[in-house]
């Protein structure tokens, strides 16, 4: 009787020992919540007006296209960019984007700074328009990069605040 209740106990101890080393969040089978993240970016692109201090399209410098430009994301959805001459209205959002089809810096925090300009494809602007992942985000900086699906090409954009 001796002999069962130790292998008894020895199972139980092993099995208890087996479970708590195994966590369900090694796996990464669930959903990541980044709604506090996405709400912190979204307070940091509304606190002010920004400019565009690099735009690299493709290893193509393209940043002079938008000097003089001011931008203000809007808590509204809407994007003005404004240069005292001429005004350019688009809209923004950031999103939670778990799709991971797409081309992400780091896959377990794939969130979306997403820009839209309705402007022709000839303008300058229509560069702007993507789905953008993010680099990073400081109170004066927001720095966004998009891998292209078909070439792989690299475009950057970061503006910081005025």
């Amino acid at each position: 009787m001796k002999k069962g209740f130790y292998f008894s106990l020895l199972t139980m101890l092993s099995l208890s020992l087996m479970s708590s080393t195994c966590s369900s969040d090694d796996d990464g089978g669930g959903p990541i919540d980044n709604s506090e993240q996405i709400s912190q970016i979204e307070n940091t692109a509304e606190s002010g007006s920004w400019r565009i201090t690099n735009f690299n399209d493709s290893g193509q410098n393209e940043t002079s296209n938008y000097n003089g430009y001011d931008f203000s994301f809007n808590s509204d959805g809407f994007l003005v960019a404004t240069n005292g001459s001429s005004t350019i209205t688009g809209t923004w959002s950031v999103t939670d984007d778990s799709n991971s089809s797409d081309d992400s810096i780091d896959d377990d925090d794939d969130i979306d700074f997403n820009i839209f300009f309705a402007v022709t494809e000839t303008n300058d602007f229509e560069d702007l328009n993507d789905d953008w992942d993010i680099v990073s985000t400081s109170s004066t900086r927001i720095e966004l990069i998009d891998i292209s699906g078909g070439n792989g090409d690299t475009d950057m954009l970061t503006f910081d605040k005025n």
